[in-house]
């Protein structure tokens, strides 16, 4: 047999995980390297937690009560924590799939590339694409933002969960390769002054960015606009952690009944970024602390310019924006950052976005992933731009942002 067999045990529970052979009748083979024309930084892609994540990682009187990855009565690999079950494993993780296979949600790990849970992996399929280094969201068990920790029933179970998550990010998947990944936090959101610690915990050790959920009132939390979130947003300020907000981590669009939830959730998504965006604008943090940091992950640009022409109308025209002796326009473009995968129609734009803003995605490994061709694509969407520009948006905007380290080369010259 010429396939390699590893064998996962989790501590926490009695289940022995073979993950491997690959699943050759839904993967692909392994791809060839891509040429290479640009130094890439990836501000949006996704690790899928493996099953041994949260082992040993909580106090001892609560390590009978982590989320256990279990097989259900269908044979599929669910997680369990908090009495619910999490039935997405993969949470779309179809990098690498066969065309006909790419929108089935994987059920157990053997369908899916290694490098969604494995760090060493990663990396490899990194290099494939010439991506120098990536910030990796949590998936199913965490929730983008990790609010399944937060909601848990019991908040000490919860906060000890959380805290594991972010020590095994640091362990297991940062440490491993420093200069190849950006390290991203999660924090405690039922208490401010807990998850404004976390924070400040993580940044001592090198974190430079927090997701947190991009509308928090959808999914149960306070409102941008009540003051609940300052001590969060100071602790933010004060270590230089970046907010990054992933597009429907507070839920997706609102379905009209009978509606093709697929199709239309994946067009909406630059809509859900831009209510997010003017939301949390208009919060007042940004005009508040000028030196705040908050990157719209995975909404795309399209939507920017407009919101940019919007915000020029509602002071210059209706007369609404007033209030700010700064100009609501110019607030967002000092304070927030966009990702795009391409934009053909918008890019061309980017002076009016700000070419000092706009930082590329590969949003490895899910359906929307430019992986194995995220070189092509942004050859032929970007390949007109100066020589500067592109490297501003493949790579040295979210090399400053995150203040993450570059190559000793960086591409086009």
């Amino acid at each position: 047999d010429s396939f390699e067999w590893t064998i996962i045990v989790s501590f926490s529970s009695p289940e022995t995980y073979i993950i491997g052979p690959t699943n050759q009748e839904i993967l692909l083979p392994e791809p060839e390297h891509s040429p290479v024309y640009y130094t890439l930084i990836s501000v949006d892609d996704h690790l899928v937690e493996p099953p041994d994540m949260f082992d040993g990682r909580l106090p001892a009187h609560l390590q009978d009560r982590a989320p256990r990855l279990v097989v259900n009565e269908h044979g599929h690999q669910v997680w369990n924590f908090d009495g619910q079950t999490f039935t997405q494993v993969g949470m779309n993780a179809v990098a690498g799939r066969k065309p006909e296979a790419r929108s089935l949600e994987p059920t157990r790990l053997e369908d899916m590339r290694r490098g969604c849970f494995d760090v060493h992996e990663r990396v490899k399929d990194m290099d494939i694409i010439g991506c120098w280094a990536s910030l990796n969201f949590p998936s199913q068990i965490t929730g983008f933002a990790g609010r399944i920790f937060s909601g848990c029933s019991d908040p000490d179970v919860g906060f000890a969960t959380m805290r594991a998550w972010n020590d095994w990010m640091y362990e297991e998947w940062w440490q491993q390769y420093p200069d190849r990944f950006i390290p991203c936090g999660i924090t405690w959101m039922a208490d401010a002054q807990l998850g404004a610690a976390e924070i400040r915990r993580n940044a001592e050790r090198g974190f430079h960015t927090v997701t947190l959920p991009e509308r928090p009132h959808n999914i149960g939390l306070p409102s941008l606009f009540t003051g609940w979130w300052d001590p969060i947003i100071e602790a933010c300020v004060e270590t230089d952690t970046v907010i990054s907000l992933h597009v429907g981590s507070s839920g997706m669009y609102p379905m009209p009944e009978n509606a093709p939830a697929l199709q239309l959730g994946a067009t909406m998504f630059g809509q859900l970024s831009l209510n997010a965006c003017a939301e949390w604008l208009w919060s007042g943090y940004a005009y508040r602390f000028p030196t705040l940091k908050i990157a719209m992950s995975e909404g795309g640009i399209g939507w920017v310019p407009m919101l940019i022409d919007r915000l020029e109308n509602v002071v210059d025209r209706s007369g609404y924006g007033q209030g700010w002796d700064i100009r609501p326009a110019d607030v967002l473009k000092r304070n927030f950052y966009f990702c795009t995968i391409d934009d053909p129609s918008t890019i061309d734009l980017y002076d009016v976005i700000g070419q000092d803003h706009i930082m590329v995605e590969v949003d490895y490994p899910h359906g929307d992933s430019t992986w194995t061709d995220t070189q092509e694509i942004l050859k032929s969407a970007w390949g007109h731009l100066p020589n500067d520009v592109l490297r501003k948006l493949c790579s040295e905007n979210a090399a400053r942002l995150y203040r993450h380290p570059l190559p000793e080369t960086v591409l086009p010259r």
